[in-house]
């Protein structure tokens, strides 16, 4: 986790990532574990700037969230009872803000976890179960709201503030098709080989990077993404009557957490393909090779006049 201390790209400036945590659990494996299973909700709010750890709740672990004003959200899977699902992927999210020294200061910012009483009224957002996004993009409203967001982010509808990067869009799926001369129906599969196409093609290292932006944004990027799919996929799969169901489920939560935790590990390689130069070409011979003159014959020793008697 060393690569936390160098910075990612937000917006058209360079911002860090907030500091790891300063204790000495976060050197030992068990700890480090615990992060990367959390790094989908962390890695999006450190790029906030707002500094997270990992601590034990009541019966889970929570990530817990430090705010400009001292006070801190708790965010955790449903402590009582607790949950049986993946760490890190439970059925819903509880975020709080508290005070450790105004114990009246406490809201509930977001809560997708089902409720235990089924004639209790539900609340709005329990419909996203587990998903991540729309808990960061609650704690992003509020924590606007109160003035204690240290770097905003561009929302959804307000991108003006991002750099320029070629878009790819997927066609629509076309039917399957019933000869070989129809389109292929890999329609997102080909979307990809075409952005790879391009990065090939890439006239310089900026380029480049404009295209590893695509994949490694920490919330609109393709592995942001393809996490998600896998999540609802392993939700979709849990609907099913068979055992098996569940246990795919966890397969599918596990290969969301990889996934996600290849873009943490990922989160500079923008911003160190974009400071990359190009190899200068070798020179070249612009001249014929000198060729070694002949050295002249050695002058043979004058004659000596012959003297007679």
């Amino acid at each position: 986790m060393g690569a936390d201390d160098e910075n990612i790209r937000a917006g058209d400036r360079t911002a860090p990532l907030a500091p790891l945590p300063d204790h000495r659990n976060v050197a030992t494996p068990w700890w480090q574990e615990l992060w990367r299973r959390h790094a989908h909700i962390t890695t999006p709010l450190r790029q906030r700037g707002l500094e997270c750890d990992i601590e034990f709740g009541l019966s889970a672990y929570i990530v817990r969230v430090s705010l400009p004003d001292e006070s801190y959200l708790i965010i955790s899977p449903p402590q009582e009872p607790s949950s049986d699902r993946p760490l890190g992927y439970p059925e819903g999210w509880i975020a709080t803000r508290e005070h450790p020294d105004d114990h009246a200061l406490f809201e509930v910012v977001y809560d997708s976890a089902p409720s235990a009483d089924p004639d209790a009224p539900q609340r709005p957002e329990t419909h996203h179960g587990g998903s991540v996004e729309p808990l960061i993009e609650a704690i992003d409203y509020r924590l606007a709201q109160l003035g204690l967001l240290p770097n905003p982010v561009a929302s959804a509808g307000d991108r003006s503030a991002l750099p320029a990067t070629p878009i790819l869009h997927a066609p629509e799926a076309p039917d399957v098709p019933d000869s070989a001369g129809r389109a292929s129906v890999y329609v997102y599969g080909d979307a990809l080989r075409a952005l790879t196409d391009r990065l090939n093609g890439a006239e310089s290292h900026a380029e480049a990077a404009a295209f590893l932006h695509q994949i490694l944004e920490p919330c609109d990027g393709l592995l942001a993404q393809l996490g998600e799919f896998f999540e609802a996929a392993g939700e979709k799969a849990k609907e099913a009557a068979e055992d098996d169901g569940f246990d795919l489920s966890y397969d599918l939560a596990d290969a969301a957490a990889e996934i996600r935790n290849l873009g943490e590990v990922l989160h500079v390689a923008e911003d160190r393909m974009r400071a990359l130069t190009p190899l200068l070409p070798a020179p070249r011979l612009t001249s014929a090779p000198v060729r070694p003159q002949s050295l002249p014959p050695r002058a043979l020793p004058a004659a000596q006049p012959r003297h007679t008697r």
